[in-house]
């Protein structure tokens, strides 16, 4: 089993209900086991689009998927949960990233994991401090935790609740 890592977030509709299904939909992969899901973090959308501003979590996932498959599973439940994509960085129902998939680096034209942009984010970031603090980057060598501390971004990052009560 390999420690994966899924950026889940929303801004448009019931934010935390497709949060939810999306949850319900991850832990219903073939050959993955749900470990642990974040709180809940209100977050200022980032890009020059006007939007409302986005709930997000991180779910930490145990899976056999390889990443290609863990890609087209998430396309999968996206698309079950009414994603269009129409604007890059534009607003959605529901957005599901693979962040990290163990310590594995994947660079092909339409899989990239780590997530490019995952250590420049904190609200990729302040989910997965949350989780598992000491992971550490691939790429960057360095704490999940460290590279918290030392980001610095003018986008709020709100905790909010339990995905789980």
């Amino acid at each position: 089993m390999i420690r994966t890592f899924v950026g889940l977030g929303s801004n448009l509709g019931d934010r935390e209900a497709q949060i939810r299904r999306a949850v319900d939909e991850l832990a219903k992969l073939p050959r993955t086991t749900m470990a642990h899901v974040s709180s809940l973090y209100d977050t200022d959308p980032v890009g020059d689009i006007e939007q409302p501003p986005f709930l997000n979590a991180v779910a930490w996932l145990e899976t056999q998927l390889t990443p290609r498959e863990l890609l087209w599973n998430l396309l999968l439940i996206e698309q079950r949960l009414g994603r269009v994509r129409a604007q890059k960085w534009g607003p959605r129902t529901i957005d599901l990233d693979i962040l990290f998939y163990g310590v594995s680096i994947v660079e092909e034209a339409d899989l990239v994991v780590p997530h490019p942009e995952a250590h420049q984010r904190a609200f990729v970031l302040a989910p997965l401090a949350e989780l598992d603090p000491d992971f550490v980057h691939p790429v960057t060598k360095l704490s999940i935790g460290k590279m918290l501390r030392r980001l610095k971004t003018d986008r709020a990052v709100r905790k909010g609740g339990r995905i789980w009560t």
